[in-house]
């Protein structure tokens, strides 16, 4: 009795793959802004319910998919199109029966992330703890890229993995995403210094509520210099990505890489403004 919620553009490579994984559920809907790929025909060939919208950013698109789609059923798990739901996690939601647990309006599960040589990168992760099982009516977000949940409600947690291909389409695909994830992660950061928002230091490491946490821990993190050395130092040694192998240290630089790009794109925007 729960509904499906899955992101698509241009997503025929992956989209079967994960269509096949949430079979289970008889109220799938893929949310797709305009694919130009087969992505249509392959969700219409799953009975999946199709919804468009032009993309603009992360929490304004995925906000109106919750205002805006007539789910069937009172809860939603949100997956992206290179996401597989595990048979852990199958059994685990079938074992919670969410309708019976009311005190919660969203739960919290632990995303499995897989290197390009398939590893299972167990340690090279910043945080694997995703709310992606939650009531649509208590769910929103905010951020224009890496969305961070807020729900309206207490939280719970369940067991099994959502298991995450990010390198499904290979490096080149994996480097142009960042890369506009970059943009809009510093047009984040440049639109948190115009307003003066403030973040708790507190909150960051002592806030009861993960996502509250997660909220000021990036503020918090975009404010400090160095921001890729000290992303590739927490992951290799805190996080010890090290014990992953090579993969882990690859997906480590790759990521510091990325941090980077976030660092340049807004010394970019800053010095537009002063001109």
């Amino acid at each position: 009795m729960i509904s499906i919620l899955i992101l698509t553009k241009n997503e025929e490579q992956d989209l079967p793959g994960c269509l096949a994984s949430v079979t289970w559920s008889d109220d799938i809907h893929v949310f797709d802004s305009f694919s130009d790929d087969r992505t249509l025909e392959i969700a219409k060939d799953a009975g999946a319910t199709i919804t468009q919208r032009v993309f603009d950013n992360w929490s304004a698109h995925q906000n109106w998919g919750l205002t805006n789609i007539k789910f069937k059923y009172r809860w939603v798990l949100y997956i992206d199109a290179d996401e597989r739901v595990s048979e852990s996690l199958l059994n685990a939601i079938i074992e919670l029966k969410p309708d019976n647990n009311s005190e919660f309006v969203a739960y919290e599960l632990r995303r499995r992330d897989f290197a390009w040589n398939g590893k299972w990168l167990k340690h090279a992760q910043m945080s694997p703890f995703y709310l992606r099982l939650f009531r649509p009516d208590k769910m929103r977000y905010e951020r224009l890229v890496n969305p961070v949940s807020i729900p309206d409600g207490p939280t719970g947690k369940i067991e099994g993995f959502l298991d995450h291909y990010p390198f499904s389409k290979g490096f080149r695909f994996w480097i142009q995403r960042h890369l506009s994830y970059a943009d809009m992660e510093a047009l984040t950061r440049v639109k948190d210094l115009n307003q003066g928002v403030t973040f708790s230091f507190r909150k960051a490491l002592f806030g009861k509520d993960f996502t509250e946490k997660r909220y000021h821990q990036k503020g918090l993190f975009y404010k400090l210099p160095g921001r890729p050395l000290i992303k590739w130092f927490y992951m290799v040694i805190v996080r010890r990505a090290f014990l992953d192998g090579s993969a882990g240290m690859t997906y480590a630089t790759l990521q510091s890489i990325y941090e980077y790009f976030i660092v340049l794109k807004s010394k970019e925007l800053l010095s537009q403004k002063k001109k």
